[in-house]
């Protein structure tokens, strides 16, 4: 296949980025959208973006899309795209995905109606009434907003913003993929000094050693699509040996975390092994009332905790006159804050340089950006 279109969901508030991403990697095709950046290429497009998407969800096939107002018309749209192209007839094909703002809200429905007009659809195409389903899965996703329905294939597998790293957490993990959206913004360099008050599991300093290096997040995990046989073994070591050999190995970078909790400390450092970033990823327990940083030029990436779940809002309100007091900016210093609270700024002291609205799971933040010297 020559031109696979293909559906790129991303958390709301990095379409952008992850769209010049994925121009970076070679795609021509790219437009980015509400949650999501459509593109288009053949095999090996569709494996490196696989493997070296940092923004991504998933990569998705799209085989097709149109309007349908009553299950009649989910039916015969979905009947009439052209599954025999991917699906084989021993293979499996378990339908999910979602639907907001539209007449078709029942997923249960949908599910079963869309699972019938794949079936009658590889029936004419097969001449056969049954489907063992034992061969290889191709999970179907289906999304339909405002009425419009687009129907997928995942090639992904587990989520992308699962890299393989993150065997545990702590309690109120930062995202993956929302991490390197952060790492992006505050501008990682090889030889960038960053620290991490509030290291958790050590997201954020992974993420930023990862970038640093020019590592591919999905070169120690496995796709769906490493399964299909129209995408032959060949793609997807010509697609890993690329990516292996973008990587930097005489970098000057270094990633320092602090927690109060010595289990999120050993978490880090566990995490940056599995990673293999262990040797730019230091860890120590530390309260941030006793952070500093040097006075030279460096950045500080972090994401407190929001009130909801690990402290309640006086205390995390309290946390961010601490972080305000701490925190200075002097000759160099940049700092990238994550947080949920709309009066973030007035209790941390001073106002941000800039923000942008993103989503750490359904929670709506803020990331407020300090790079101006005071």
């Amino acid at each position: 296949m020559s031109n696979i279109k293909l559906v790129a969901p991303c958390l709301f508030g990095i379409e952008g980025i992850a769209a010049d991403e994925f121009k970076r990697m070679g795609f021509t095709d790219v437009l980015a959208e509400n949650g999501r950046v459509l593109l288009s290429g053949d095999e090996n497009m569709l494996a490196r973006a696989n493997i070296n998407s940092r923004f991504a969800e998933r990569i998705l096939i799209n085989v097709g899309e149109f309007d349908a107002l009553t299950f009649t018309e989910l039916f015969d749209g979905v009947k009439a795209l052209p599954w025999e192209d991917f699906i084989g007839k021993e293979d499996a094909f378990p339908v999910n995905g979602w639907s907001i703002n539209s007449q078709l809200s029942s997923i249960p429905d949908c599910q079963s109606i869309i699972k019938k007009a794949v079936v009658e659809r590889l029936k004419s195409k097969y001449g056969i009434s049954w489907f063992d389903e034992t061969a290889t899965e191709y999970r179907i996703r289906f999304s339909i907003h405002k009425n419009r329905v687009t129907m997928m294939i995942d090639t992904s597998g587990e989520g992308l913003h699962k890299r393989g790293y993150r065997r545990n957490s702590n309690a109120a993990p930062l995202k993956e993929t929302l991490a390197a959206a952060i790492c992006d913004m505050a501008r990682i360099f090889p030889d960038t000094t960053c620290f991490d008050p509030f290291c958790g599991s050590g997201t954020l300093l992974i993420e930023a050693a990862m970038m640093a290096k020019k590592m591919a997040p999905g070169l120690r995990r496995n796709f769906a699509a490493e399964r299909f046989p129209f995408i032959g073994d060949k793609v997807w070591q010509e697609e890993r040996s690329l990516a292996q050999s973008k990587i930097l190995t005489n970098i000057d970078f270094s990633a320092t975390g602090f927690d109060i909790d010595p289990v999120a400390v050993e978490l880090t450092l566990r995490n940056a092994k599995y990673a293999g970033v262990d040797k730019y990823v230091r860890a120590s327990v530390a309260d941030v009332r006793d952070f500093s940083v040097p006075n030279e030029r460096c950045l500080v990436l972090a994401n407190p905790p929001y009130g909801e779940r690990l402290l309640d809002v006086c205390a995390a309100e309290e946390l961010y006159r601490v972080m305000g007091q701490r925190f200075n900016n002097g000759d160099g210093q940049k700092y990238f804050i994550i947080s949920p609270h709309d009066e973030f700024e007035k209790f941390f002291g001073r106002g941000s340089d800039k923000r942008r609205k993103l989503y750490n799971g359904m929670i709506k933040c803020q990331l407020f950006m300090y790079f101006k010297q005071r």
